[in-house]
């Protein structure tokens, strides 16, 4: 998720820039003042009291407004980002939307300061004064717009400065020259994120296979908890000898040790483009962990993809692994394939329930040759790695 707070004194280009941010970024504006009269035009109940605090001549309080836009982050789950226009709009606003994007487990990645003199501010607003008819077009109301803007804003930029997010563009360029500073602004922000896909799929849909090939196209890591258990095994580890005991017992490898082998893997963070995994979540209480472990780096899903097999299908594939030496222990009865789908179905399928409704999964198709469903897995792959790297 790509956030971005936009400032500029009146004249600098902000509606014109918000606009192409909007597109090019696929971002979801959130201006305050918009937020405000559709929940008043709704009446709803956070409308209702903004209006009746209007109407008595207050301001609407941080209160509010901070509902109004965690409100509107949490009912979009599929932005790609938002774009903040009139917030924060001051030092105390800056600590709650901090406060906001930690609760929602996300950021602001960067502050965009379009910088103009205020001469030339004061200019371009008399020139558009002389065909906006606009009453407040005129040089004393402009000044006293700049003065405000200045005087609320200088405390803000310092907050996001101190914080190493804070970009000055100069915004008396022409409007693609402005256009260009910042792409080059939010290119370098977006190569400072990883990739990381969840790739979910019973068992014989072929995500191990396909996550390896995106793996290797992409230069990502992959992490397959069945291979890294298999790993420490072959490598008589500590961990190893503890997993075959557990094996010897019948039982299943805890969360524990899997754990310690994922954080092994995310320590190469910094040498890495990002992360595949399969395997893991594949409970509820997996998907938490994997949501932690991810905040600890300082990143976060980025896709989730299911691959979409027909039940018989899959029958028939895990039976015909079952004569392969690429054959799982589960294999070797349909009883057996049975009671694993079935786990998948009980287990796991909670898990991609809950990506749903907080990333949104995409569904393909695993039907077909090996290279046709690793193209349809690359045409949604790529239409959201362009945005991170």
């Amino acid at each position: 998720m790509l956030n971005v707070a936009l400032f500029g004194p009146p004249g600098a280009g902000k509606g014109t820039q918000s606009e192409f941010l909007i597109n090019e970024y696929n971002l979801f504006y959130i201006s305050t003042g918009d937020l405000l009269r559709k929940e008043i035009a709704n009446q709803t109940n956070l409308g209702m009291q903004a209006r009746n605090i209007i109407a008595s001549g207050g301001l609407v309080s941080d209160e509010i407004i901070v509902q109004i836009i965690e409100k509107t982050i949490t009912n979009n789950p599929d932005a790609n980002g938002f774009l903040f226009d009139g917030f924060p709009r001051t030092y105390i606003q800056a600590y709650i939307l901090d406060g906001l994007m930690i609760k929602l487990n996300t950021s602001l990645n960067c502050l965009i300061s379009l910088e103009l003199p205020e001469e030339e501010s004061v200019q371009r607003l008399l020139k558009r004064g002389e065909t906006s008819g606009r009453s407040d077009d005129n040089e004393q109301v402009i000044r006293n717009r700049l003065k405000e803007y200045y005087d609320k804003t200088l405390p803000v930029l310092k907050f996001y400065q101190e914080r190493g997010i804070l970009h000055e563009i100069d915004g008396s360029k022409s409007i693609d020259d402005v256009k260009s500073q910042i792409r080059l602004v939010l290119s370098a922000e977006l190569r400072k994120r990883l990739f990381n896909l969840v790739l979910f799929g019973y068992p014989g849909s072929g995500r191990g296979s396909q996550g390896m090939y995106l793996a290797r196209k992409y230069g990502l890591e992959y992490v397959a908890t069945g291979k890294m258990l298999e790993h420490e095994i072959a490598e008589q580890t500590a961990i190893g000898k503890k997993i075959v005991d557990i094996y010897n017992s019948g039982k299943l490898v805890p969360d524990e040790i899997v754990v310690q082998l994922i954080e092994k893997k995310l320590e190469k963070h910094n040498a890495v483009k990002g992360f595949i995994f399969k395997g893991f979540p594949r409970t509820l209480v997996q998907s938490y962990i994997l949501d932690g472990l991810l905040k600890k780096i300082g990143t976060q899903i980025s896709q989730v993809i299911e691959i979409d097999v027909p039940t018989l299908e899959l029958i028939e594939r895990l039976d015909a692994r079952s004569k392969t030496d690429k054959r799982m222990p589960y294999d070797s009865s349909t009883s057996k394939i049975v009671k694993r789908l079935q786990e998948h179905e009980d287990k796991t399928v909670p898990v991609i329930e809950k990506y749903q409704q907080l990333h949104g999964v995409i569904k393909i198709d695993g039907q077909g040759a090996f290279k046709d469903v690793s193209q349809r897995l690359i045409d949604q792959v790529e239409n959201v790695i362009p945005n991170v790297r």
